[in-house]
């Protein structure tokens, strides 16, 4: 049985007046009944729902923000490995950039822009995909992206890809120019 409240504030009074006439519908009397015999219906109100559908949406975004911190690290460690492939690769290239003049903070910041821009396009690609998947309902739920989270999204993929490059680019940036160009 469905009983609506005409207001929120008459909720408390709304579920007294059921529990009165469903005693005396039932033949049940709260006074004479023993501690051991409960009341033969239960009545609950759309709080105790709300209350237990906004504890189980915590659990899932603390959930969804562990397994998204995870994902961050394991695709800094990915962009670090990449740029360290790339300054072995180019070890030659930048023994000639330093021999010819160029400085620490020059070779630096080029291999942060390459970090940043390599997690940038990461971070556009991963915004067309969340823009197309939000096209398709998910369980009969219609996903929207707010407009705030896509540059959002995008300065975090750079934030991560200059934190995880500054080590590659610092090893870059410390190389010798005679070190550097006798390696092969």
């Amino acid at each position: 049985m469905t009983v609506e409240a005409t207001s929120a504030d008459d909720v408390a009074a709304a579920q007294g007046e059921t529990e009165v006439m469903l005693d005396q519908l039932l033949g049940y009397d709260p006074d004479t009944a023993s501690g051991a015999t409960p009341a033969p219906y239960t009545i609950t109100d759309q709080t105790q729902l709300l209350q237990t559908a906004a504890a189980s949406a915590q659990s899932f975004t603390v959930l969804l923000g562990a397994v998204a911190a995870i994902s961050l690290l394991v695709g800094g460690i990915g962009v670090t490995n990449v740029m360290l492939v790339t300054v072995t690769e180019r070890t030659r290239e930048i023994g000639i950039r330093k021999a010819l003049g160029a400085t620490r903070g020059a070779i630096l910041g080029q291999f942060l822009v390459e970090a940043a821009t390599l997690t940038l396009l990461g971070g556009v690609l991963g915004v067309i995909i969340a823009l197309v998947g939000a096209q398709y309902p998910i369980n009969g739920t219609q996903p929207e992206v707010l407009g705030f989270s896509i540059p959002l999204a995008l300065g975090v993929s750079v934030a991560i890809g200059v934190f995880f490059g500054v080590y590659p680019a610092a090893r870059a940036a410390a190389m010798r120019p005679i070190q550097a160009l006798r390696a092969t």
